[in-house]
C-alpha cells in the first residue's frame, strides 16, 4: 500500500536525505510512535528505507497497535518495524539496545491537563526517567527529546518571536503549568543524563504545527477549523481571535527534527516551527476561503483593549544558520494539502 503522504515523503528526502544515510543500518527506540510526530517519523523512515535501501529498524512504543493499525495499516505492517505495547512511564527490561532514542511521547491534551495536570507531570517527568535509563543501557547514543516552545511561558506581547535564549518561566505555582513544568524538567533531565553517562540528548523545541495525520477533534485551532471546512459548517471562534500563533507544515517539521537528532549539538535547543505569526481570526479567515463553497466566521468575544495579546510565535534562526534549514512549505499549502489529505480519507 503506498502512503498518502507519498509526495511529501519525497519532498522530505531532497531536504533530509544526508540525515538519513547517517541513520542506515541504525536499530532505533521510538517513544510516542504513534502519535502525529511519531507516525510522520515512521512514514519518513520507511521511505527512505524503500528509496535509499537504508536498513534502519526501530522499535516504537504505543498505547495501541490495534488502533495504529486501523488508521496507518501500512506503517503498522512495515517489516522494518516492530511495536511494544506499554506506558511510557514502565518500559519493559527487555528491549535491548539501541543506536539511538527518539523521545517523542508526550499527552498534549488540554483535557488531561485541565482535570487531571499531576498525572500529566507525572507522564512526563516520570517517562523521560525512565526513557533515560533504557538509554544508558546503550551508552552514548544520540538521543533526541522532543519538548515545546510552552517551555518559555507566557510570552510579553512585545516580544515578536522568541529565541532559544529567552530567560522567561511557566508559572511554577499554578496547576495549570503541568505540561510546561513537565518540557522543562524533562529537559534538565536530559542534561543530567549527559552529565552522568555521556548521553548526547538533542532538544527540539515544537511549536505549532498542520498536516496531515493532525488531530481535527481536539484543542488544535488549526485543526478544528480544518474540520469545520471538511463538515461544511461554520468557523466559532471562541476567543476574541486576536490570539498569534504560527504553524510550521509537518513535512517541514518532520526534516528539522531529523536533522536536530543527527546534526544538532548536544543539550543545545532549537526551535522547530514556523516564523509566520498570525492571528487566529486571520487563521480563520484564511482556511474557510479554501472551501468549496463560502464559510462564516464566527468570533464570539470582542477584543479588550486592556488586556495584551497572547503570542507564541518562535525564531529560528538558530536552526536556520547551525543547520541550515528553511521553511519549505508556505502556510496556505500546508493547509490545503492537510484539507485534501482528510477528504481523500473520507472517500475511502
Amino acid at each position: 500500500m503506498q502512503s498518502p503522504v507519498a509526495d511529501d515523503l519525497e519532498r522530505i528526502l531532497t531536504w533530509a536525505a544526508d540525515d538519513l544515510r547517517s541513520l542506515r543500518g541504525a536499530r532505533l527506540f521510538i517513544t510516542g510512535g504513534t502519535g502525529f510526530v511519531g507516525t510522520w517519523l515512521l512514514e519518513t523512515l520507511a521511505w527512505a528505507n524503500d528509496r535509499l535501501q537504508l536498513d534502519i529498524r526501530a522499535l516504537v512504543l504505543t498505547r495501541s497497535a490495534e488502533r495504529f493499525a486501523k488508521s496507518a495499516p501500512h506503517l503498522a505492517s512495515n517489516s522494518s518495524f516492530s511495536f511494544v505495547h506499554g506506558d511510557v512511564r514502565s518500559l519493559p527490561n527487555d528491549l535491548g539496545s539501541f543506536d539511538g532514542i527518539i523521545h517523542a511521547a508526550t499527552p498534549a491534551s488540554a483535557e488531561l491537563l485541565r482535570n487531571e495536570p499531576q498525572l500529566m507531570l507525572d507522564t512526563i517527568v516520570e517517562g523521560g526517567k525512565a526513557v533515560l535509563e533504557l538509554a544508558e543501557r546503550s551508552g552514548a547514543i544520540p538521543f533526541l527529546f522532543t519538548s515545546s516552545g510552552a517551555v518559555y511561558g507566557r510570552l510579553p506581547a512585545t516580544l515578536s518571536h522568541v529565541e532559544e535564549n529567552y530567560d522567561g518561566a511557566p508559572d511554577a505555582v499554578q496547576p495549570l503549568s503541568a505540561y510546561q513544568e513537565g518540557k522543562r524538567i524533562g529537559e534538565q533531565q536530559c542534561a543530567q543524563a549527559a552529565n552522568s553517562f555521556g548521553l548526547k540528548p538533542k532538544i527540539a523545541r515544537i511549536f505549532a504545527q498542520v498536516g496531515p495525520y493532525l488531530p481535527l477533534d481536539i484543542h488544535y485551532a488549526i485543526g478544528n477549523f480544518i474540520k469545520d471546512v471538511l463538515e461544511g459548517r461554520t468557523i466559532r471562534i471562541a476567543g476574541d481571535g486576536t490570539t498569534v500563533r504560527s504553524y510550521m507544515y509537518a513535512a517541514d517539521m518532520t526534516a528539522w527534527l531529523l536533522a536536530v537528532f543527527v546534526r544538532g549539538a548536544p543539550l543545545r535547543a532549537y526551535n522547530v516551527g514556523s516564523e509566520l505569526a498570525i492571528s487566529i481570526a486571520d487563521l480563520a479567515g484564511r482556511v474557510a476561503a479554501m472551501a468549496p463553497r463560502p464559510l462564516a466566521v464566527e468570533i464570539m468575544q470582542k477584543p479588550d483593549a486592556n488586556r495584551p495579546v497572547d503570542r507564541y510565535v518562535p525564531a529560528n534562526r538558530r536552526a536556520r544558520e547551525e543547520l541550515g534549514l528553511a521553511e519549505w512549505t508556505p502556510l496556505t499549502e500546508g493547509i490545503e494539502r492537510t484539507i485534501a489529505f482528510y477528504e481523500k480519507r473520507r472517500t475511502l
